[in-house]
């Protein structure tokens, strides 16, 4: 989730509706502008007993984030109640390291030319945090739901949004408390040209978000035993919150551009707004009233920029939109897969001609099928039905294909010559096997563990 690394003072009031497009539009840009950005989530864990650790127990998240500072990294801090402060954030060359809401450590990292520096990136952060879990008796694993904790065995954070957005979760669905506390995600954050090459792209990520759903499924227990899923993160989504979550059918209507997302977003529920440093709750409350001065949090006020960027980090589509695309649907995974997140939509995304093979392939696809496919991935993985008797599975190779020349047209290069198609070498070997991560998994659980889940630890640990 966001953190909030700016004050709000110099934002400007917004005057008009029309300034509500401002973010999409600065951000697009030139082709040779585009960046990647990836972030990834990860679980902290006490080697000794496998707690999770709270924030200010010795070693625990706080001393964690703090130890970063060998490293270079500086502390960003949020105002606490009684003119406390709590470090929530570390900023430094790789991007920022944040606190989720249960205290998974998320890297959020820089925006980079090509795929060879992410990665780089990723191992040197997974590096940093290896070397104080050794300091610290702490482990990490790379997974997409907690496999043996139940939400009372989790801390909480003490992070102003997320004890408003905790206080509504319930009241709008029964698992977000899950997806706040149990979950981890890898994501990677794309750049677009136009409002039509953002349309173009947002439409394939849309539909091809079930597609990695399956590729990177990997979290089918809960409690310490298998929960009938394979992504059981993904399934946590589809009842969180409806106003907020879900596949957008109008981004595939005829002129989907800037304003139809405002106008989405408009339709929004609130959760907070931000002033001198604290969380102002307005969980429910309507963005189109805080235009016309009359929220109920604030009355009188009116909105600034800073809290349209704000608002606009609180809705959790498939793929979503601020000033560059958020592809969403990914469990947490190991390293490899880490990096081959960013590699599949690169290669599908920052190549017209991958992205005209990508959009030709699901643009004859109903509106139903899609919603469909969206529902049973969760469940099926790669046996989810198309809507037209084939299933994902046998879209699977093609659309790697595709990805890898995407990748292959770029032709970024590393120091030894190499492109940047190795990096989706996990995601072939997946399709290869026929079986997701969490069928490979269900498939040790039921065999070479015996049902001992804590052979996790042992095995899936960076």
């Amino acid at each position: 989730m966001s953190t909030k690394t700016v004050e709000d003072g110099d934002s400007p009031v917004i005057e008009n509706i029309a300034q509500l497009c401002e973010p999409m539009q600065r951000g697009a840009k030139p082709k040779e502008q585009w960046r990647i950005g990836t972030e990834h989530e990860k679980f902290v864990y006490c080697r000794q007993d496998q707690h999770a650790p709270s924030y200010d127990e010795p070693g625990g998240i706080k001393d964690l984030l703090l130890a970063l500072r060998e490293f270079g990294w500086e502390p960003i801090e949020e105002n606490g109640p009684e003119g406390t402060s709590n470090v929530i954030a570390m900023r430094g060359a790789d991007g920022t390291v944040s606190l989720e809401p249960a205290g998974q450590l998320e890297l959020s990292g820089a925006p980079l030319e090509n795929l060879h520096q992410t990665c780089n990136e990723t191992g040197r952060h997974l590096d940093q945090v290896k070397a104080i879990g050794a300091q610290t008796g702490k482990g990490f694993l790379g997974l997409g739901m907690w496999h043996d904790k139940a939400r009372a065995d989790l801390p909480v954070m003490p992070k102003g949004r997320y004890k408003i957005m905790m206080n509504h979760m319930p009241k709008v669905g029964n698992l977000g408390l899950d997806m706040m506390l149990r979950t981890c995600t890898i994501q990677v954050n794309l750049d677009y040209s136009s409002e039509a090459d953002m349309a173009q792209k947002f439409r394939v990520g849309l539909a091809l978000q079930p597609l990695a759903t399956a590729l990177f499924a990997n979290s089918p227990f809960t409690e310490g035993k298998p929960n009938g899923y394979l992504s059981y993160r993904s399934h946590i989504w589809s009842d969180t919150d409806p106003h907020r979550t879900g596949m957008l059918p109008f981004v595939f209507e005829d002129g989907f551009g800037y304003q139809r997302y405002v106008d989405y977003m408009l339709d929004v529920p609130m959760y907070f707004v931000h002033r001198d440093g604290q969380y102002i709750d307005a969980a429910g409350q309507s963005f189109r009233d805080f235009l016309e001065g009359k929220l109920p949090a604030l009355p009188g006020e009116r909105p600034t920029m800073s809290d349209w960027n704000d608002h606009l980090s609180t809705a959790f589509p498939e793929v979503r939109l601020k000033s560059f695309l958020e592809m969403r649907g990914a469990d947490g995974g190991p390293w490899n897969r880490i990096c081959a997140l960013p590699a599949f939509w690169v290669g599908l995304l920052y190549d017209q001609s991958a992205l005209d093979a990508a959009w030709d392939m699901v643009k004859d696809w109903s509106m139903e099928a899609r919603q469909t496919l969206r529902d049973s991935v969760p469940k099926l993985g790669f046996d989810a039905p198309l809507g037209d008797g084939r299933v994902l599975r046998d879209i699977a190779a093609e659309v790697l294909d595709i990805a890898s020349q995407g990748l292959a047209s770029r032709n970024r290069l590393n120091t030894g010559g190499d492109n940047e198609t190795g990096f989706l070498k996990p995601l072939h070997d997946i399709v290869a096997t026929g079986k997701t991560p969490a069928q490979q998994l269900l498939d040790r659980y039921h065999g070479e563990w015996n049902g001992d889940l804590g052979r996790i630890y042992d095995e899936m640990s960076f």
